[in-house]
């Protein structure tokens, strides 16, 4: 099965300044990371409007019964399991309230699965496993 061209995507577009960092010496490597992580609270400042309204949405599903999941591919996948699973000893809240769903199954927290991002059943399966309804926060990352 071959993969659909997705190169046209932001998310899978290159950095421009990083297409030669496995060529830089490693102290220039370290300034140019360093010059992107600097960006990151300009980025978060502007944003702020819509991430607090993200915030007081998830806080209202969840005082209503509603549930956050989290939903992601590679990384941002793993990212979310990690994150729901230090919800409960963090914040005393039910394992079930806070959940994180990863494309590929959980198999894919420990070993990459090519192309599961690309299979829209697996998404909808996914879903239906969890029973996603209206009342529950459903946070995608790409």
């Amino acid at each position: 099965m071959s993969l659909p061209d997705r190169g046209h995507l932001l998310t899978e577009a290159l950095h421009p300044q990083s297409q030669t960092l496995d060529r830089l010496p490693l102290e220039e490597a370290f300034d140019l990371i360093n010059r992107e992580d600097a960006r990151v609270p300009a980025a978060v400042a502007a944003a702020k409007t819509d991430i607090c309204r993200a915030v007081e949405l998830i806080v209202s599903a969840l005082r209503h019964g509603g549930r956050l999941i989290y939903v992601g591919a590679g990384t941002s996948g793993r990212l979310g399991i990690l994150d729901a699973a230090e919800c409960p000893p963090t914040f005393q809240t039910d394992p079930k309230q806070i959940q994180g769903i990863i494309a590929g199954g959980p198999q894919a927290v420990f070993r990459s699965v090519e192309g599961a991002e690309d299979r829209f059943d697996g998404g909808q399966e996914a879903m239906d496993a969890a029973g996603l309804r209206s009342h529950m926060i459903l946070q995608v990352h790409d």
